[in-house]
């Protein structure tokens, strides 16, 4: 099983604040975590897209 190591600090940030959002299930779609943090933790376009792949395929596995 391959684990996806994200590089950097900020993207490590990010992964975590959004994850903490998740668990406290406040309803807030997915989509719009990543928009914010890619604000708040200053992420290109490509990091971006990264969590968005990221947390689908994460979705992916669940269902």
């Amino acid at each position: 099983m391959t684990v996806v190591q994200p590089k950097g600090e900020k993207m490590r940030q990010a992964i975590k604040w959004i994850s903490s959002k998740i668990q406290d299930d406040d309803g807030t779609p997915i989509s719009k975590l990543i928009m914010k943090a890619g604000q708040e933790f200053n992420l290109s376009p490509m990091e971006s897209e990264f969590l968005t792949n990221f947390y689908k395929e994460d979705k992916d596995k669940e269902a």
